[in-house]
């Protein structure tokens, strides 16, 4: 099947709009729609119901969707290995949450591409069900992730907490202000929901919900407002007074989790990998 082709449906489904996915490809308009033309042809079923100004998948165009990522990212992958092959450099892929990145990873992913010289190292945004999936794939090798997936085929290690405070740019606020008076919501996952669902005492729903902290940080810093937030990310923000950490509300912890399928054959490159994020929280202090 033509990568150009699968390439062209993956970002048509992405944009829900042939004009845009034309502009992303920097190929035109009705050449984005003679690739698809041609794809359903090659498949014998329609993948979009085009309707103006909303395109959306048929139920075939959702099956085609997941293999259509495996394909495109296993042959991005075949690339890399192939032009590596020559300085005998190995890769790694590592993935995490964008709640991961924000909160932990960020904060040392230099220290591990520095330690790891003959390692070429592909980073990625995915989601929690997404990793699991490609790591069992083996489209992927670690994943970190704060719900760890219960899966046999996986390897899956403890590799750091993570503290949850309270944090306003109201200075001075009580227990009963912090829920009330614009409090922000992130889902940090489920132990964290669980626990919160005790903690919340306001009458009032959050001002607002979102399930990435960087959001939230950016909102909050705009707009004012009270949200849990792990104290890396909110460190630089109290130390120059545009936030306020909450005496009043209790504080929690996230464990951090990094997975990898058990039969990966390069064992020894992501144990070492492993054993730096073990120690990621050494290149920053607490504040």
């Amino acid at each position: 099947m033509d990568i150009d082709l699968l390439k062209t449906f993956v970002e048509v489904v992405r944009t829900r709009h042939f004009g845009r996915a034309a502009e992303n490809l920097y190929i035109t308009q009705s050449a984005v729609s003679f690739r698809i033309r041609q794809l359903e042809q090659s498949l014998g079923v329609n993948l979009f119901v085009r309707q103006r100004n909303n395109i959306q998948l048929t139920a075939p165009g959702e099956r085609l969707l997941p293999h259509a990522k495996l394909i495109l990212t296993g042959m991005q992958r075949a690339k890399v290995d192939v032009a590596l092959a020559n300085n005998m450099h190995k890769q790694l892929s590592l993935a995490g949450t964008p709640n991961i990145w924000d909160a932990f990873l960020q904060f040392g992913i230099n220290h591990i591409v520095s330690a790891m010289p003959d390692v070429s190292l592909m980073a990625e945004v995915k989601a929690q069900q997404e990793s699991t999936r490609l790591l069992l794939e083996r489209t992927i090798d670690l994943a970190v992730l704060f719900d760890p997936p219960k899966v046999d085929e996986l390897v899956v290690h403890p590799i750091t907490d993570l503290a949850i405070i309270p944090v306003s740019t109201f200075p001075g606020l009580s227990k009963e202000e912090f829920f009330e008076r614009h409090y922000v919501y992130v889902d940090w996952g489920t132990a964290f929901s669980l626990w919160h669902a005790k903690q919340f005492t306001g009458s009032t729903p959050p001002f607002f919900r979102t399930s990435t902290g960087r959001i939230a940080m950016d909102l909050i810093l705009q707009c004012g407002g009270n949200v849990f937030m792990p104290e890396k990310l909110a460190k630089e923000y109290i130390l120059s007074g545009q936030l306020h950490r909450v005496e009043d509300v209790s504080m929690t912890s996230r464990e951090v989790f990094v997975a990898y399928h058990r039969d990966n054959d390069q064992k020894d490159h992501i144990e070492k990998m492993v054993a730096l994020l073990e120690h990621l929280n050494d290149y920053d202090q607490k504040v």
